[in-house]
């Protein structure tokens, strides 16, 4: 069981980097592409933590190896931020234009919808997790508030922002309202995650 683990991570990390990079390719095809702007959307860098997390789960299954503590807060948080990017995407973000960044439909489908499945699906059912305390639950936040922090900055700077809610001209009490509202998402995706590692449906 523990090698249909690492074979499905790996394949989901494998996909992750060939849809992020196809997309890079795609849209540098068609515009001048900035690596900071291209980077800097929160669906890019949430693909990028679950691939690293996905592959170096992979690699210590494969290697025989006992998972270590950081590593499973490491899936617990790809798993939330990826649950975070297909809700958003798909309810607030499908018809909001991106500056061509997701503009490759298979890569966007894989990125947004598929990825996104698949991580909830392995941390709900792969049970190769310990159990998670409740009083670690900030650490689902790390990533999150540094992500906004350097969005903000950067939008009050120079006027780049990756989505529309967070873009300063539409006013910061507006801005801090999401920024709010993310920081909740996160905790309660976070709250799930931490409970969901005291279930084990497929052991290894």
């Amino acid at each position: 069981m523990k090698i249909l683990f690492a074979s499905l991570r790996a394949i989901a990390a494998i996909a992750i980097v060939v849809a992020i990079t196809a997309q890079f390719l795609h849209t540098a095809s068609l515009t001048t592409v900035y690596p900071l702007n291209f980077f800097g959307y929160f669906t890019n860098q949430s693909n990028i933590i679950a691939a690293m997390a996905f592959a170096i789960s992979a690699l210590f299954i494969f290697s025989k190896r006992a998972q270590p503590d950081w590593l499973i807060y490491l899936r617990a948080l790809a798993t939330v931020v990826m649950a975070i990017v297909g809700i958003v995407y798909n309810t607030i973000l499908v018809n909001a234009g991106l500056d061509d960044s997701f503009n490759l439909q298979w890569s966007n489908d894989i990125l947004h919808i598929w990825i996104p499945i698949y991580a909830v699906l392995d941390w709900a059912l792969f049970g190769d997790r310990k159990k998670l305390p409740f009083d670690k639950l900030w650490v689902m936040l790390i990533y999150p508030v540094i992500w906004l922090v350097v969005v903000l900055i950067r939008g009050a700077s120079d006027g780049w922002v990756p989505y529309p809610f967070l873009d300063p001209a539409t006013g910061y009490a507006s801005v801090a309202v999401y920024c709010l509202i993310i920081s909740a998402v996160t905790i309660l995706f976070g709250y799930a995650a931490y409970a969901l590692s005291r279930v084990r449906v497929l052991k290894p």
